[in-house]
């Protein structure tokens, strides 16, 4: 039996299954204080009986680092009382299993790679929500340099409409989460993307700057599929948007033409989780 975590700063979600695509029983608890979140997550698992292995998609920043001292902390995260948060050694400790640990954006990257047989070779995922984070999976690996990638932290350029609002990132002002995640929308017009009149120029906008964010991808790094999940991401029609303005961006250019797709998640909302477990099920003897 397996154990997977995604750990998101609202909540985590905790699951537990023989497979990745066999979830067994599965749990949500709200995003607390580190004490209480994951001493609450324990004793969910306790209560499963058993498992050989656990696996964490976790919110960031995060170390992956396997040589580093702090492998499998939250770092330097602006949600309050998470910074340097050993989540992955509490968890190894208390479980005493082995543990899998990336972030959550590769976790569902993942399982979006293995959904799609690994056609192209390529993928990256874009959760738009609270925030804006990226996972990329290149030959069924995730990606990891001296850090992980953090997408949401790219500047697009502004659109013609949108000059004079300087962005919430409280590190980059308008960088690509600084514009266009949940709370951005919301600081700008006063109400989510999917609350605004269908004709409002919002939608533009944010399709603008994510379809910036995804042509990059497709250009840099030759990405077969874009998948786009998170809360703004369930706005009706914004996934379509961003696809129409990202063809248009590229104007024909790129090599992969037609075969660069935008995506929602095959598996829905159930990709981080899934990924979780897989990440258990690479490190589960």
């Amino acid at each position: 039996m397996l154990g997977g975590i995604e750990a998101g700063g609202t909540k985590f979600v905790l699951a537990v299954g023989p497979s990745p695509d066999a979830i067994s029983a599965r749990h949500t608890i709200p995003t607390r204080d580190p004490a209480t979140t994951l001493a609450e997550a324990a004793a969910w698992f306790a209560e499963q009986g058993d498992i050989t292995a656990l696996g964490i998609g976790s919110f960031g920043p995060v170390e992956l680092d396997a040589s580093s001292p702090r492998w499998g902390f939250i770092t330097n995260t602006p949600k309050p009382g998470w910074a340097d948060c050993d989540i992955a050694g509490f968890f190894a400790g208390r479980l005493g299993v082995p543990v899998g640990f990336d972030t959550d954006v590769n976790a569902a990257a993942l399982a979006e790679y293995a959904a799609a047989g690994g056609q192209g070779g390529s993928l990256a995922y874009l959760t738009i929500g609270t925030g804006i984070g990226g996972g990329l999976v290149l030959n069924g690996q995730p990606v990891h340099g001296i850090a992980h990638p953090e997408m949401g932290h790219i500047y697009p350029r502004r659109h013609a409409d949108d000059r004079d609002f300087a962005g919430i990132c409280p590190h980059h002002g308008d960088c690509l989460e600084g514009l266009a995640s949940g709370p951005a929308i919301a600081a700008r017009w006063g109400a989510s993307l999917s609350q605004l009149p269908a004709d409002h120029p919002g939608h533009a906008i944010i399709a603008d700057t994510i379809a910036q964010a995804c042509h990059i991808l497709f250009a840099s790094v030759a990405v077969a599929e874009v998948v786009i999940g998170g809360g703004v991401a369930n706005t009706p029609g914004l996934v379509e948007r961003v696809a129409e303005r990202a063809r248009a961006l590229d104007a024909g250019y790129l090599p992969g033409g037609p075969r660069h797709r935008i995506i929602r998640p095959r598996h829905g909302e159930n990709a981080g989780i899934i990924g979780a477990l897989m990440l258990a099920a690479g490190v589960s003897a």
